[in-house]
């Protein structure tokens, strides 16, 4: 019997399984980097030890720590979540041999999984189908060019020892292999500790299905039904649900059986899940492996009514699968959405800050994986992904009703974040209807931007929560007139926008006002406010808005999703000119992966300078015209806080 549980993850994960072990009455211990010192998982484990400094290699990732928490505490077993030492089968092994049960399959069944060349070999070899491609021994640039032009364009360039769209890169052109290959080593590298690569053909409108699978120690080996995953965004997962849309009955019975055949092929026990590409002919390609629990199990929780965890912990305790196949019953619909700390509307780059105010949505048939809590401060050094916000229904118009008033009332307040575009997602008809492929995203919010009305109602909640506050604000203490009030002048700025707010209180009508943003009226009428709450009817048109004041900015809660508008002075004073002009920043906190130019080199216009990671994402700074590069000030290796001048380019005429 297993009494006690390490648990060798944070945020959202470790707190989802923290709440399985507290129903089966399991002690669990929490681990925590110096980071994470006031986590919400730390707070809700029995116990936390910490383990080391903020980067995951020097504390999430570091085995030895891990394993002296689990000796210290006294623990039976250690559950390492998804993600870090899920799939390590080095680290599956070190639990058994230091007398731990690892609550995961076995170590061989992760090791020939782990490789995505070698998995499908061997699923290949049990009748499983796969996509041709090549992940030989030689991994030189002149084979992969060589093997690129027998599979033919598009093609995939993926990292063989990894997954979560980390380490690929789809290439269209034969021309643009070596860069993708270069791009792709180095974030396998970062991300899995392995460089190898494998080339794949790409299917190019394909839904991405997988299904659950469950093994125990006794050779029983079923499927849970499958989850559609399509909806994501190079390679990383946003929305999913189950079940599939685009099954029948008898596509989900065949692609089951297939994918307990890959199962059984390593002797496969506890959750995993099977990957494929499924084109719009029904036929099914072999994707991955992945030798976890997923982010996405929520979905098939719900619908089978079972709890995953909970048969993880049975099954690693040596107990029998509770269910045959013919047991499994499914029942209603499912969908998932990840709450990203990221700007859908800047190219998707991760996100810090403060979590000045996080309200989770609740509701019938509404659950809520969270890994945050107000009072946080979301860093630099984790993958961006904070929460699941996930709707169950008997059908799938239901959940996806109930998702979409999920997404409306969910409140996060502190820094940007990916809300309001999963708004959009759920929102838009294809979706509505379930017709979408991998390419959903790309094809239908390329160009997405935060609402319009968002912003009205953010910069009207701004003009009077800094009206309330004004006489008392530091910025406008000493400034006094004589001459007759007039309307209150504010301008702020609101993506990278400047807006000018007039606001002018009506006359013996105690909090009403004439607003007038950019010339535009509006007719506002404001109820006294509990807290930040405010109740607002703006041109006789009711909202319920939620105002958070920060430094310069406030943070205003519409219903179409969180705003940031920073309060410009009042009477700015004159500043020096910058000195930095002709120079490019970081668009968020991370670290320098590698500079790609020289001092003194002439570079084009778009041309790639210098490459940043951040949350586990690679992004790449470009030169916005023709130019000299004058000065590089970071060098690979570097840690860079946002807004740091990386480069200083002197641009031609």
């Amino acid at each position: 019997m297993i009494r006690s549980i390490l648990i060798a993850n944070r945020g959202e994960i470790a707190c989802r399984i923290v709440r399985s072990c507290q129903r089966l009455g399991i002690r669990t211990v929490a681990v925590y980097s110096q980071a994470d010192a006031g986590a919400k998982h730390v707070q809700v484990a029995d116990t936390a030890v910490l383990i080391g400094p903020p980067p995951a290699t020097d504390s999430y990732l570091n085995q030895n720590a891990i394993l002296d928490a689990a000796r210290q505490t006294g623990v039976d077993a250690i559950h390492p979540g998804y993600g870090f030492l899920a799939e390590n089968a080095a680290f599956a092994r070190t639990c058994a041999e230091a007398g731990f049960i690892f609550i995961g399959p076995n170590a061989e069944a992760i090791e020939l999984m782990g490789n995505k060349r070698a998995a499908k070999v061997l699923v290949a070899q049990v009748g499983v189908p796969v996509l041709p491609g090549y992940g030989g021994a030689d991994q030189s640039d002149g084979r992969f060019q060589s093997e690129a032009q027998k599979i033919g364009t598009p093609l995939l360039v993926k990292a063989a020892a990894g997954g979560g769209g980390k380490g690929m890169r789809l290439v269209t052109e034969l021309a643009a292999l070596p860069d993708a290959l270069s791009a792709a080593r180095r974030e396998a590298l970062a991300a899995f500790g392995s460089d190898e690569l494998l080339l794949e053909r790409a299917l190019l409108q394909p839904r991405h299905v997988e299904i659950q699978v469950f093994g125990d120690q006794h050779g029983h080996l079923i499927h849970l039904g499958e989850r559609d995953c399509s909806i994501q965004r190079r390679h990383q997962k946003v929305v999913e649900e189950s079940p599939s849309p685009a099954l029948t009955p008898e596509l989900r019975a065949k692609m089951g059986q297939t994918a307990v055949a890959a199962a059984r092929a390593v002797e496969y026990d506890n959750a995993g899940t099977v990957e494929f590409l499924l084109d719009e002919n029904g036929d099914f390609y072999f994707l991955e492996m992945n030798t976890r629990l997923q982010v996405e199990h929520p979905v098939t929780e719900l619908i089978t009514g079972l709890d995953l965890v909970a048969w993880q912990i049975a099954v690693a305790a040596g107990e029998p699968l509770p269910l045959a196949q013919a047991d499994v019953t499914l029942s209603g619909h499912a969908i998932e959405a990840r709450l990203y700390a990221e700007n859908p509307a800047n190219d998707f780059l991760p996100v810090t800050g403060p979590v000045l105010l996080w309200q989770a949505p609740a509701g019938e048939g509404v659950r809520v994986d969270d890994g945050i809590q107000s009072g946080d401060e979301v860093s630099v050094h984790y993958d961006p992904m904070l929460a699941k916000i996930i709707a169950h229904g008997p059908d799938r118009q239901t959940a996806v009703q109930r998702l979409e008033r999920a997404l409306a009332t969910a409140v996060l307040l502190g820094f940007t974040h990916n809300l309001p575009y999963l708004q959009a997602i759920v929102q838009q008809p294809d979706f509505v209807a379930g017709n979408y492929s991998t390419l959903f995203l790309a094809e239908k919010l390329a160009d997405w931007q935060p609402p319009a009305t968002a912003v009205t109602l953010g910069l009207i909640g701004a003009a009077l929560a800094q009206f309330h506050g004004w006489p008392q604000h530091p910025q406008n203490s000493g400034y006094w007139r004589n001459n007759p009030n007039g309307p209150l002048r504010s301008q702020f700025l609101v993506h990278d926008e400047i807006k000018t707010v007039l606001l002018d209180p009506v006359r013996f009508q105690r909090d009403q006002f004439d607003i007038t943003i950019d010339g535009e009226p509006f007719v506002v009428a404001c109820a006294p406010q509990v807290g930040p709450a405010w109740a607002l009817v703006v041109n006789g048109r009711s909202h319920h808005l939620l105002i958070v004041p920060h430094k310069d900015a406030f943070w205003v809660q519409t219903e179409q999703g969180a705003l940031c508008v920073t309060a410009l002075p009042r009477l700015p004073r004159k500043t020096a000119v910058s000195a930095t002009a002709g120079s490019l920043r970081a668009p968020m906190p991370g670290s320098v992966l590698a500079v790609l130019v020289q001092a003194g080199q002439t570079v084009a216009e778009g041309e790639p300078l210098l490459k940043l990671e951040a949350m586990k994402m690679e992004h790449t700074i470009r030169a916005p015209a023709a130019g000299q590069v004058a000065e590089i000030f970071y060098a690979p290796g570097d840690a860079v806080p946002a807004d740091a001048q990386l480069l200083r380019l002197d641009f031609s005429n």
